[in-house]
């Protein structure tokens, strides 16, 4: 069993988020559309959109955590993710990231009332990361 298994690591700039030494798939988003790695993939680096990550493994449930862009690199049976952010179902704080969406939509509007692409594109991204978090978080 131990050939059909691979290591995940996912590291932020606060330090390692998450660590599974027998995940049997990892399936996430890309800029490329979705993608599932399962063990003795072909190395490949992918970049990573703002999403959720599940790592499959032998027991019942899944893992899922939120990961706000970044990369995964596959190598040697071994996924290592690189994000600006990560966060388990379990460590979000639901009424943060509650505000956090009424602000980012608030700002979404006002950037439309002002036709400003620019800072249309950031509102967005805002959304988007907190629409993931609030995501996730309801997968514990």
């Amino acid at each position: 069993m131990a050939d059909s298994t691979f290591k995940v690591t996912i590291i932020t700039p606060d330090g390692t988020v998450y660590e599974n030494k027998d995940a049997t798939m990892l399936v996430m988003d890309t800029r490329g559309g979705q993608m599932g790695i399962m063990a003795n993939h072909v190395p490949l680096v992918a970049a990573l959109q703002i999403s959720a990550l599940r790592v499959k493994h032998n027991s019942a449930k899944d893992d899922v955590i939120a990961v706000n862009g970044g990369f995964m690199e596959f190598n040697d049976n071994t996924a290592t993710v690189v994000a600006d952010s990560a966060e388990l179902p379990t460590t979000i704080d639901v009424a943060r990231a509650e505000k956090a969406k009424e602000r980012s939509e608030k700002w979404v509007e006002e950037a439309k009332q002002k036709h400003s692409k620019n800072e249309l594109a950031r509102a967005e991204v805002h959304l988007r990361r907190a629409i993931n978090r609030l995501n996730v978080s309801q997968m514990r």
